[in-house]
């Protein structure tokens, strides 16, 4: 017997799936969303942000990179509305963007913590 014979494409199923996905743009713009999380370094700035906002110089102090790296990853970050930043005179300081942020990591970290 052919296995393909007990296979049936439930087209009903099939098409209300169909129905309910997102357009190709929006899964691409999910897959480079959730690719930023995927760079120990920006989820260390992110995990500081979450504690405090700060600016440029404490988080670099407290993570062990340059000024200039840690700017270069808040770049990427702000480009994808996960931070935002505020000036008070010479000096930037930078938060979360939203609460969003905190829903997005704190399962993951609890998930890991778990092990």
């Amino acid at each position: 017997m052919e296995e393909s014979a007990y296979l049936q494409l439930d087209e009903e199923m099939v098409n209300k799936v169909r129905e309910t996905m997102p357009p190709e743009e929006e899964m691409q713009d999910l897959a480079e969303f959730y690719r930023v999380f995927g760079d120990a370094t920006r989820l260390k700035i992110l995990y500081v942000l979450l504690c405090s906002e700060m600016c440029v110089y404490d988080i670099a102090n407290l993570i062990g990179m340059s000024q200039s790296a840690v700017s270069h990853q808040l770049r990427i970050l702000k480009q994808m509305d996960l931070v935002k930043n505020r000036r008070e005179g010479k000096t930037i300081f930078y938060s979360l963007a939203d609460a969003h942020i905190v829903t997005i990591l704190s399962p993951g970290l609890d998930h890991i913590e778990e092990e």
